[in-house]
């Protein structure tokens, strides 16, 4: 039997802004993750191991970081004479065109490729969360249900519902669909992995758009996904495993300190489905003699000489003897002083704490403390919880 013809959109253009300092100088799928990988990684590891060969990313925001880590798409298998990886992005000089306003008009600009491509399936997948999920079979049960759009989705805490697409279904059909609602209805919500019919999806956009005028479609929770659910066929897919959304400052080091223990809830090095990444060439880490690591992921040029608990060190990161890292992400490069102690914070690529500094964060969704890329904080000086250290406003 031939396979069917999937075309893959990773959906790269938002501005991330609840990621704050992180998302000031990189698009938010290049915000690194778990040590030597970046998000975009995520969707782009999913699709190499579900046999997608056609994908294409829109880009926006930042855009050369996420060009410069994507380049040819060798790292997914994605370097192909014909197919492979695309990167698109809004270009104002074409008449009519503009910067994207939302994910559906993201999705809408495009249709003329998408239809010149004509797929038979199109999986529409976003890049702020890490999950493992093969998207083949999300296709098939798409097919199967000769559905008009399939939505994954999981259960979060009520609480947390309202930030994301809520559904209600019954017998896998999705009866309702409500976008980022104040008070949700339920716990179930959409993961932002869909898979479209194209003719039906593209269609309703045109529709959508001519009735909007210069706004556009706006984002795909907009008026997309609740026509498709009240005028055509919306199955779920039911994510059972781990998933988990990197949106907020909280989110993103929670995420990473669930990967240190001796069980975590998933690994990014499981051989039967690893995470692929561009790697740019490093040393080996290296642990020197009187130092102490303990539930650390430690990524290649890392070195340590303090002691580092609970924490992601991420490439050519420096924790010089008699300093102290607990329950903490350091990006590329940054660097930890004699004496100084990093509690429940994220230091960004390039930072420095000084000499016996103390960066006091707490693991809540308000302690948590953020020095940014480049970013000084000078010897001695103690930074309280839930700060955010600026690169041109030095601490201390």
């Amino acid at each position: 039997m031939a396979r069917p013809r999937i075309l893959m959109l990773v959906l790269a253009g938002g501005a991330g802004g609840r990621l704050e300092l992180l998302t000031e100088h990189r698009a938010k799928p290049a915000v690194p993750f778990g040590g030597a990988y970046r998000l975009i990684d995520v969707p782009l590891s999913n699709a190499h191991h579900s046999g997608i060969d056609d994908v294409w990313v829109i880009e926006q925001f930042h855009a050369a970081s996420i060009a410069d880590h994507l380049a040819n798409g060798r790292p997914w298998d994605l370097d192909r004479t014909h197919g492979g990886l695309l990167i698109l992005h809004p270009d104002p000089s074409v008449p009519g065109e503009s910067w994207h306003r939302g994910t559906a008009d993201a999705l809408w600009r495009q249709a003329p490729l998408i239809r010149e491509f004509a797929p038979e399936h199109l999986v529409v997948v976003s890049a702020d969360a890490v999950y493992r999920l093969d998207y083949a079979d999300v296709v098939r049960a798409h097919a199967d249900a000769r559905a008009d759009v399939t939505m994954v989705t999981t259960r979060r805490p009520i609480e947390e519902a309202g930030r994301y697409g809520v559904v209600r279904v019954a017998g896998g059909r999705v009866t309702e669909y409500v976008y980022k609602p104040d008070e949700p209805a339920t716990d179930l919500v959409a993961t932002e992995v869909f898979v479209f019919a194209p003719g039906r999806t593209l269609d309703l956009l045109d529709e959508i758009a001519a009735k909007a005028g210069d706004d556009g479609p706006g984002d795909l929770g907009d008026a997309l996904l609740p026509a498709l659910v009240n005028e055509a066929t919306a199955v779920e897919y039911r994510l059972g495993g781990y998933w988990r959304d990197l949106g907020t400052v909280p989110a993103y080091l929670a995420a990473h300190l669930e990967l240190v223990g001796a069980q975590p809830p998933i690994r990014l090095d499981d051989p039967a489905w690893p995470m692929l990444a561009a790697q740019a060439r490093h040393g080996a880490a290296r642990v020197e003699r009187g130092a102490e690591v303990v539930d650390v992921l430690l990524a290649p040029g890392a070195r340590v000489g303090g002691r580092v608990e609970r924490s992601v060190l991420s490439p050519d990161v420096v924790v010089h003897p008699g300093a102290r890292v607990v329950d903490s992400v350091l990006l590329p490069g940054a660097v930890v002083e004699r004496g100084a102690v990093v509690t429940a914070a994220i230091v960004d690529a390039g930072a420095r704490i000084g000499a016996g500094a103390r960066v006091e964060g707490e693991r809540s969704d308000s302690g948590v403390v953020l020095v940014a890329a480049g970013a000084r904080v000078a010897p001695g000086a103690v930074v309280a919880a839930g700060a955010r250290v600026r690169r041109d406003e030095p601490a201390g």
